[in-house]
């Protein structure tokens, strides 16, 4: 939303707020009229008071997103992976054969006893 819609709409929702306020507290139509005049000045003045904090805290940077560093870093990370990965598949390959090798061990020594 634009800051000038947002004002736009606060300032028109105070005036709505004032008149409701200004019936249910006024006895005549000054007192009617000054109340919706007050509340609406208020809302205007709050919704300005919003959009320049909102402002003042938005942080605009741009900057440069080193796209060819990340993917360089990322290639590097995909090839060290790959690589620990295979050298985990050998060890478990490597220790799933000393097993099997153990356990044929063990069952001629158990079958010579």
């Amino acid at each position: 939303m634009l800051s000038e819609n947002f004002v736009y709409f606060f300032t028109v929702w105070g005036f709505f707020v004032g008149i409701i306020f200004g019936i249910l507290k006024s006895l005549n139509a000054e007192e009617l009229l000054g109340y919706t005049i007050f509340i609406t000045m208020f809302f205007y003045l709050f919704s300005h008071v919003i959009v320049a904090f909102y402002f003042k805290t938005m942080n605009v940077k741009t900057y440069l997103f080193p796209k060819e560093l990340h993917e360089k870093d990322l290639d590097m990370f995909v090839y060290e992976i790959k690589k620990r990965e295979q050298i985990i598949d050998n060890v478990v390959s490597m220790t799933d054969a000393l097993s099997e090798l153990n356990h044929q061990d063990e069952e001629k020594s158990g079958a010579k006893k």
